[in-house]
């Protein structure tokens, strides 16, 4: 999962959202130094990734890229997630998805002092050029994920991973929107427990 479906998982709260964030940042950081909601969340994302990783919807959208793409399937994966939530938030979400995307950043905004300071600067990126809604449109996706490739540090064919995307697209999306309900419904469990 990728940062909008990590913050769809949080609670809502403001600690809650930067601790599920926090799991793409947590180099570095203890967690036993983090309040214990903060810490909470940062154990949520985790968890969330772990079960992604391993459901068989997720494993049967990696073998259909390309072998040469393969390697970062999971990372095209995460961002393309992102996109199908927000696509089929009228199923998913809970109210407005502009106003909903809107209180994410606010809650980004008042956490900034509890983010390592490499989380505080790409949040504010995500706010400033609002991530969030632009990850709605399958192209911006796309041109995110040529982003993420040019900051790979070794020779890769990530580049253009949209296309390989395209061409499944259905399939992927009907994987996705039977994997996602079951995710929801692993972590409501978990959470009323």
């Amino acid at each position: 999962m990728n940062h909008f479906a990590h913050l769809y998982l949080a609670r809502p709260t403001v600690e809650s959202r930067v601790g599920n964030l926090l799991g793409d940042f947590a180099r570095g950081v203890d967690p036993q130094q983090l309040s214990g909601e903060v810490r909470a969340g940062l154990h949520n994302h985790r968890a969330v990734d772990a079960f992604t990783d391993r459901h068989p919807e997720v494993l049967a959208c990696k073998t259909l890229f390309s072998s040469q793409r393969r390697r970062f399937a999971g990372v095209a994966l995460d961002m393309l997630f992102d996109h199908y939530l927000l696509r089929h938030w009228e199923q998913f979400g809970d109210g407005d998805q502009g106003k909903y995307i809107n209180w994410l950043y606010s809650d980004l905004e008042k956490g900034r002092k509890l983010m390592p300071e490499p989380m505080a600067k790409v949040t504010e990126r995500m706010i400033s050029y609002d991530w969030f809604h632009a990850y709605a449109d399958f192209d911006t996706i796309g041109h995110a994920m040529d982003r993420v490739a040019g900051q790979i540090r070794f020779r890769n064919q990530f580049q253009g991973i949209i296309e390989e995307i395209r061409i499944h697209d259905q399939e992927l999306e009907a994987r996705f929107l039977s994997f996602f309900p079951e995710l929801i419904d692993a972590f409501r469990v978990q959470d009323s427990v």
